[in-house]
């Protein structure tokens, strides 16, 4: 008789961490990478961004030791794009590779530091096979996919965001979370015109066409976004969670809802840590805005590393 092993396969858990350039991607795997390591998890981060070469947080795996932009573009004479969009083809044809790095953390909880070309999200299959690939090697993963929050100041551009959002959730097939990155940040952008919640929620969007049918630029376009606007509720698929990325509360509420995208449990130790770190908030005088306020922050202002901090204790 064959002999069945009954030894279950090791399941891996992270994020891909995906959006546009300047979205604060490797701010979050820095920031996240910190406070999970605060509350006992493992993480290892993997920068699979070859045109990424400042790297703030502590990388387990970088793929810019198989292959750069800037190598590409110099040999192949290549542009930024077509130079991102062969360094992920390169990528895809070394899975080896990808496989031996990853295979030394295998009890770690992985973020995966992704290009910010929005094509590779939306139109070209490479990034969408890398993940697939890492599914089959049994990872639970979570896109997170970051959008500037500046958007939401400008109705045509926020209905451009929903459009990028929706294409890429079905695009790259995982499960999905929509951030607004740097909340912090937004009312610098100017006075929102709906309640926050009408953003992450994205409520009726019949009162954006209002204002944009409002600019005589924009007046031409109506018939356009009014089709737009109905596809994107249609689907009814996007919404967003806010994110302040120094702020305590936004990142157990990141934390929390992630986890329960991929389907990760963590165990009583850590939750006895998350209670452990939350229970300075308690009694603290907060101030909070019409946003999202900075309720009390855990990185420094200079995003030091844990390493670093650690050796200041």
């Amino acid at each position: 008789m064959m002999k069945i092993d009954s030894k279950p396969p090791t399941v891996l858990f992270g994020q891909v961490v995906i959006g546009p350039p300047g979205s604060g991607k490797t701010t979050y795997c820095l920031g996240m990478q910190e406070f999970l390591t605060k509350l006992g998890r493992k993480v290892a981060v993997v920068n699979l961004d070859p045109a990424n070469d400042t790297l703030p947080y502590e990388c387990m795996v970088n793929i810019a030791e198989l292959v750069t932009l800037d190598d590409v573009m110099d040999n192949l004479k290549l542009g930024p794009n077509g130079g991102l969009i062969y360094c992920m083809e390169y990528m895809e044809a070394n899975f080896d590779w990808l496989k031996e790095k990853l295979e030394k953390f295998k009890d770690h909880y992985f973020l995966f530091d992704c290009p910010g070309q929005v094509e590779l999200y939306t139109h070209h299959s490479s990034v969408k096979n890398i993940f697939a690939q890492l599914v089959k090697w049994n990872f639970r993963l979570a896109a997170v996919h970051l959008v500037d929050s500046h958007y939401c100041a400008d109705p045509a551009k926020f209905i451009s965001v929903l459009c990028t959002s929706l294409s890429t959730m079905l695009h790259v097939e995982l499960p999905h979370v929509n951030i607004l990155s740097k909340m912090d940040l937004i009312e610098q952008y100017g006075k929102l015109a709906f309640n926050l919640d009408f953003y992450t929620e994205v409520l009726d969007l019949s009162y954006l066409l209002e204002h944009l049918t409002s600019d005589p630029f924009f007046k031409k376009f109506k018939c356009l976004n009014e089709k737009l606007v109905e596809l994107i509720e249609d689907y009814s698929l996007v919404s967003f969670v806010p994110l302040n990325v120094q702020d305590k509360e936004s990142m157990v509420q990141m934390m929390k809802t992630i986890d329960k995208a991929n389907g990760y449990c963590f165990g009583d130790m850590e939750q006895r840590s998350l209670e452990t770190l939350m229970s300075a908030a308690v009694g603290a005088d907060f101030h909070f805005s019409s946003t999202l306020a900075v309720q009390e922050k855990y990185l420094e202002p200079n995003v030091m590393t844990l390493k670093e901090e650690m050796m200041e204790l």
